[in-house]
């Protein structure tokens, strides 16, 4: 979604009054940055930079062959739901590297869309572990490369170790459409989450 905007998409609604940040993580070249890209209503920040043969010592590059840039602090978006709610969205690098930042981000976040790749899961455990070890709920979206492996949605689960509750979709990051599928998921899942803590409460 890097087209021109309309200039008045820049600012928001001044009926808004609840903002909501939404991480989008997952391990190295699994389609974040493409996937707030899909989402974001306005032209998303991003930093991303060239790929150089130094990262090549300390990065996992199986199956990223063509990938030349990477991100190194955090891609950014913003998606309005309402005359009153606003969804941030915020892109986290996937080397494990920064597991630091990984940490900090959590903050403040309401929930995160975990990208997986079927060819290489086990790299999303390391995601996972920081989200859970901060009590963040989160929701699992496999993002469909051309030539990967397709399993059934039990296997998945099993093969990710999630709990029955933890939504799992699969998405085209590149599709606005399913994109949107799979933060519907999250957001679902976090209402649900709401719902059942207050009737606790009561």
């Amino acid at each position: 979604m890097d087209s021109a905007l309309a200039s008045d998409a820049a600012y928001l609604p001044s009926t808004v009054r609840v903002a909501a940040k939404i991480l989008v993580v997952g391990h190295f070249a699994v389609g974040k940055t493409t996937f707030v890209g899909s989402l974001s209503e306005i032209r998303p920040l991003r930093t991303e930079e060239t790929m150089t043969q130094a990262g090549a010592l300390i990065d996992d590059l199986r199956g990223t062959e063509d990938k030349t840039t990477t991100t190194v602090a955090m891609d950014f978006g913003r998606l309005t739901l309402s005359d009153s709610l606003v969804l941030y969205l915020f892109g986290t690098p996937g080397q494990r590297r920064f597991t630091r930042l990984w940490h900090d981000m959590t903050v403040g976040a309401l929930g995160a869309v975990v990208l997986a790749d079927t060819r290489r899961l086990e790299q999303s455990f390391p995601v996972m572990a920081v989200l859970e070890e901060h009590g963040l709920p989160y929701a699992v979206a496999v993002n469909h490369f051309e030539g990967a492996p397709l399993f059934a949605e039990p296997e998945v689960r099993e093969a990710l170790d999630l709990l029955p509750e933890t939504p799992l979709v699969t998405c085209d990051a590149r599709d606005e459409i399913s994109s949107t599928h799979a933060l519907i998921a999250l957001v679902e899942y976090l209402q649900d989450r709401q719902t059942r803590s207050s009737q606790e409460i009561v």
